[in-house]
């Protein structure tokens, strides 16, 4: 008996274990995706929510040089910029994005493109790390590479942009 009951634990918790993260991650990728939602139609107090109230912001460029720099940037800055009105939609597609869970911190790395209204901007890598708070998953810190060229964004991507 004590075997049976052994077997029915060992099929049951691994499986409930599963399902605790799945919804988690789902939970990590709602955050992420209203972001990017919050962006499209241009609210910054959605954009915001996405975010703990300090978080960094980063972008991995090529300078004039050709080498890598680091940039910083400022959140209150980009939350204006997402805020102030602007005639082109800003919409950042995402795709293959992955997400890895341990207790209350998760990171998320994504590709995406960047579009300025219909028109290509740039295209990249975002890399997320998100903070289980008291009010949900926030985005903790984020870091994003930037380029013109040897996009390959997928066929589903931009036949819907069309």
């Amino acid at each position: 008996m004590k075997v049976v009951i052994f077997v029915i634990g060992l099929l049951t918790f691994p499986g409930a274990g599963f399902a605790q993260e799945s919804s988690e991650t789902e939970k990590v990728e709602a955050v992420i995706l209203s972001l990017f939602e919050g962006m499209r139609q241009g609210d910054s107090a959605m954009v915001h929510t996405a975010f703990l109230d300090d978080a960094r912001l980063h972008t991995v460029v090529t300078g004039k040089d050709g080498k890598s720099l680091l940039r910083e940037g400022s959140l209150q800055k980009f939350l204006t910029a997402v805020g102030t009105p602007h005639e082109q939609i800003w919409d950042e597609p995402i795709w293959d994005l992955e997400v890895k869970i341990d207790g209350d911190l998760a990171q998320a790395w994504t590709q995406y493109a960047f579009y300025l209204g219909s028109q290509f901007s740039h295209c990249g890598v975002d890399a997320f790390q998100l903070f289980r708070s008291s009010k949900g998953w926030k985005i903790f810190q984020l870091t994003d590479t930037r380029r013109k060229e040897g996009c390959q964004v997928p066929p589903e991507i931009e036949k819907a942009r069309r």
